[in-house]
């Protein structure tokens, strides 16, 4: 496992707790840094079987209340990272024969969320590519997939509580309170939810999106 941040500390520290075999200071919105990640990769590893995407979410904002300058900064972290990174990782994908590529989006592909009109816009448009993309390459081996989730407990959540008004950890205990089961899902379940599309007995699901979500979801989807 290799993996990568925008910020040198975090990424150290994630990649020594889970026994990464590599890591490295990475920024996807930049033209050049998916292609030069994916290079380090592949000769630390000598190739590539699982593609995760998993870009930070642009800030959050009604369409009146976001300047236009930011969505072009929001298109670059959101979609073009997925974009870019995928372009330089297919080649690789398609000689391992049974590659993954999963898309971590948000359940407001389905369900869109108030406050965060980068986010519902942007993450459509991944979703889009990936089911495009899970037709072109099925004859690959290569599976594409999107992972939806919804009130994950995990620094993001943070950040939407803290810009919501009132107290922080107020706004935690009722959005916990108001999820169908009651509480937060743990970063650990999510993380389950991944490996299973990433392994071989995933080999027949592609092109889908999964929501990890508690039942949130209203409707059948």
């Amino acid at each position: 496992m290799f993996v990568a941040s925008r910020d040198a500390a975090a990424i150290e520290a994630a990649g020594r707790a889970i026994g990464a075999a590599g890591w490295q200071v990475a920024d996807m919105s930049k033209p050049g840094d998916p292609a030069t990640l994916v290079e380090a990769v592949v000769a630390k590893l000598g190739g590539i079987d699982i593609l995760v995407v998993n870009a930070g979410g642009p800030p959050p904002g009604t369409f009146q209340s976001t300047p236009l300058e930011a969505w072009d900064t929001a298109y670059q972290l959101t979609l073009m990272s997925a974009v870019r990174l995928v372009n330089a990782s297919l080649p690789h994908l398609k000689k391992s024969g049974q590659g993954r590529i999963v898309f971590i989006t948000s359940v407001s592909v389905r369900q869109p969320i108030p406050n965060i009109t980068l986010s519902n816009s942007l993450r459509a448009a991944v979703t889009g590519l990936a089911k495009t993309l899970s037709r072109e390459v099925a004859r690959d081996g290569i599976t594409v997939n999107c992972l939806a989730p919804d009130k994950i407990l995990t620094d993001r959540i943070r950040q939407m509580a803290g810009t919501s008004g009132g107290d922080p950890e107020e706004q935690l205990k009722r959005m916990a309170a108001e999820a169908p089961m009651g509480r937060f899902g743990e970063p650990s379940e999510f993380a389950a939810a991944c490996a299973f599309l990433c392994s071989k007995q995933a080999g027949y699901i592609t092109g889908q999106t999964l929501g990890v979500d508690g039942g949130a979801l209203l409707g059948v989807h």
